[in-house]
């Protein structure tokens, strides 16, 4: 039986617009219809307005398992606001059957004046539950949040972890049919992730319905047999989640991992050196996106414009956060091979240069590479900050085992190894 039926759905923005359902987006949406009455469907952005969905469908089945991904800008948490009933089409329509437990966003649900008691019994309500019912999972509720010593602060003093833990707690706990989750748990720490991802399994064992978005492939993949891919708010793939993945990793490939400034005359740089192209090479392709099991390299090509000089490259290797996870550069202290320029007079010309990041090594996420050509060790004669990002995605048996996000910068494969001491001797036994 489908609980979740979607029928050619299209949702419209001004540009601005948060996608919360307003009065004044009421009126333009009855407009809206009436128009499209006479025009015959949805016309596409202008100057004003943007179509965050354009015509989407599909049925989800009760208890199944959804994943919903998608590149940043996709659509995905917008079909999460329709779905929860947060915002209306702009045409189309949505039939949802059951009680939808929501958690799409840092607060949502949650009065910040309230403790976290009474906003647990808040959302109860607001869920159609009875306060016996409510009471009955409380205690689990609040054991399973982890905020026994803080149920009864105003939540406005939650930091967002709590928060996070909150959120999903009541949403999980309180019997929704249907289960709506948007990548706000990536806020919360590895071993709650992994616990929320648990529990997630056991709402769908139920019967119950959950729909989930995520950025993690490795999380789609072990939790939602079936995913669905938004780009460009379109649905460009709906089936079995390991070839939906395969189709937006192929999908994001599409976009170029590579800048390239085609102008020696403007492009980064001054009169000694000017900067080419920088890029991300994975399997022999220029790419964003790279297995995490996966070597990674990284390539900058440079005009040495002045012959004699004796140029070398550095890059850094920045995360989301802005930290820099490492630097490295062509000197023959940081290389591992011995590069037949070094030391050598460069004639006028165009270079390419290339480090490679080894497989397993970097965590899943977003990067970006500050590149640079320098003339000497300390004169840095081009710098490009953040001049082109990446993403590390994590599909492979570690996730997969582990179920969880790995802690730390980095995520190797390291040598283990396990020997057999022999039996426990008198000694050790009598202190025992």
């Amino acid at each position: 039986m489908a609980v979740i039926t979607v029928e050619n759905v299209s949702k419209r923005f001004r540009k601005g617009q948060t996608g919360y359902h307003t009065l004044r987006e009421d009126v333009y949406n009855l407009t809206g219809r009436l128009i499209r009455l006479r025009t015959g469907g949805v016309k596409g952005e202008d100057k004003q307005h943007i179509l965050a969905l354009r015509n989407v469908s599909f049925q989800i089945e009760q208890g199944e398992k959804v994943g919903i991904i998608g590149r940043n800008g996709s659509g995905k948490t917008t079909l999460l606001r329709l779905l929860a009933g947060i915002t209306k089409p702009t045409a189309g329509k949505i039939s949802v059957k059951g009680r939808i437990g929501v958690l799409i966003e840092l607060m949502a649900g949650f009065h910040p004046e309230l403790t976290g008691r009474e906003n647990i019994y808040l959302n109860g309500a607001i869920m159609g539950m009875s306060k016996k019912e409510i009471r009955r999972k409380f205690d689990e509720i609040v054991a399973f949040a982890e905020l026994e010593e803080f149920i009864d602060t105003p939540i406005k003093r939650y930091s967002s972890g709590m928060h996070i833990r909150l959120g999903f707690a009541v949403s999980a706990h309180l019997e929704p049919d249907i289960l709506l989750v948007d990548e706000v748990l990536a806020v919360g720490d590895a071993a709650f992730q992994k616990k929320c991802l648990g529990k997630l399994e056991g709402v769908a064992q139920e019967g119950r319905t959950v729909v989930f978005v995520s950025h993690n492939m490795g999380s789609i993949a072990n939790l939602c047999p079936r995913a669905i891919l938004l780009v460009d708010g379109t649905k460009h793939g709906d089936g079995p989640s390991d070839m939906v993945i395969s189709e937006y990793i192929s999908t994001v490939a599409e976009h170029p991992g590579e800048r390239i400034w085609g102008n020696p005359e403007t492009a980064p740089g001054n009169e000694r050196f000017r900067l080419r192209a920088v890029r991300v090479v994975c399997d022999g392709q220029v790419t964003p996106s790279v297995d995490i099991e996966k070597d990674v390299r990284i390539e900058i090509e440079f005009w040495n414009l002045k012959a004699g000089s004796q140029p070398h490259t550095s890059i850094h290797l920045v995360d989301k956060m802005g930290v820099v996870v490492l630097a490295s550069a062509n000197l023959p202290s940081a290389n591992l091979i011995n590069d037949e320029w070094f030391g050598k007079p460069h004639p006028v010309g165009l270079y390419r240069t290339a480090c490679t990041l080894p497989g397993n090594f970097l965590n899943e996420g977003l990067y970006s590479i500050t590149a640079m050509v320098l003339a000497d060790i300390i004169s840095i004669e081009i710098l490009e900050r953040e001049a082109i990002s990446f993403t590390v995605y994590d599909t492979g048996a570690m996730r997969k085992e582990f179920g969880g996000f790995w802690a730390g910068v980095v995520r190797p494969r390291l040598s283990w190894q396990t020997e057999y001491r022999g039996p426990l001797n008198s000694g050790e036994r009598e202190s025992q």
